[in-house]
């Protein structure tokens, strides 16, 4: 993701099936599918986790924080917290570029990954803080970047998954864009406390199809139906072009096939829809994106119930 003209912080997003973090939050119902802005304000690259009896959404930066948060005790009804919830950055990155966070609670502690610039290359790389508790104040927790390939353009748009084994992994993307290059979805194991890399990674996708422009992004990873499913964003992020796709795999590394169409696309009020996140409820599975407003000033945050079939998976009314 790419971080545009702000407005005010605000957020909303939702946790991902068997990735999702956290536990006892309530379950909503299908209701919390908006065909407008649930959160009309700038709150881009959401990322939401669920605690004990409510929900925490944490989001790109704004002018005031570089990672902000929300509350929510049912995902419809969303309080902004006035607080920057990663004050101090790392000493390689530079403030104000600090974006995509990925929240989630283990091993005794919270641990965010965050892509930030990389102050000395001016290309982006991901780095690891933590808190005592998730709604906590997070602080580094290395002194360099956790994964950051300069050669391939950088990294951007950390995610987490955990496997049916308990394994914790780290999706990103190469942020190739940025000088001509192609652009992956990579994936690595994690070490038991979150902080380092375990292994090298693997690439799973890169940009292939005519929708796809020239990027490959936001990677968020579940399984449904004892399938690996990657949702990823694709194309240019301030244009109707954005959009939201889905790739399938029997096997967690791949080889994984896209669908032909994206998930969800520009519609109506959906203006370049991605930077999503998936949450499974008691009812149903719902896409959380940001979209822009009318007047491409900032990106909101709309939902939509995910429909699984055959032929693929779509977004519903």
């Amino acid at each position: 993701m790419r971080i545009a003209a702000a407005l005010i912080a605000s957020a909303v997003c939702l946790g991902a099936l068997t990735a999702c973090a956290g536990g006892g939050a309530p379950t909503p119902s299908p209701r919390e599918a908006s065909i407008g802005f649930v959160i009309d304000a700038d709150f881009p690259d959401p990322d939401v986790v669920s605690t004990d009896g409510s929900y925490l959404a944490f989001a790109t930066n704004s002018f005031a924080a570089n990672i902000q948060i929300a509350s929510s005790p049912d995902l419809r009804s969303w309080t902004v917290e006035r607080r920057d919830v990663l004050p101090t950055l790392p000493a390689w990155a530079s403030k104000g570029r600090t974006w995509a966070p990925d929240v989630s609670e283990f091993g005794g502690h919270a641990v965010m990954y965050f892509a930030a610039e990389h102050t000395d290359s001016g290309r982006q790389c991901i780095g690891v803080a933590t808190a005592a508790s998730l709604e906590g104040t997070y602080t580094p927790a290395s002194r360099d970047p956790i994964v950051c390939p300069l050669e391939a353009g950088g990294a951007i748009d950390p995610s987490t998954f955990v496997d049916t084994d308990g394994t914790r992994y780290l999706l990103w993307k190469t942020d190739g864009n940025c000088c001509g290059l192609d652009t992956w979805i990579e994936i690595a194991p994690l070490r038991p406390d979150g902080l380092a890399l375990a292994e090298p990674a693997t690439r799973l996708i890169h940009q292939t199809e005519p929708w796809e422009g020239n990027l490959v992004e936001a990677p968020t990873l579940v399984r449904h139906d004892g399938e690996y499913v990657l949702f990823y964003s694709a194309n240019d992020y301030a244009s109707d072009a954005y959009a939201v796709g889905a790739a399938t795999s029997a096997s967690l590394r791949g080889p994984y096939v896209k669908q032909p169409d994206p998930v969800v696309s520009s519609s109506g009020a959906r203006r370049g829809p991605g930077g999503q996140d998936v949450v499974a409820t008691g009812h149903s599975d719902i896409l959380v994106f940001h979209s822009w407003d009318e007047n491409r000033l900032y990106r909101g945050i709309m939902t939509a119930p995910l429909v699984w079939s055959a032929d693929g998976v779509h977004v519903g009314r």
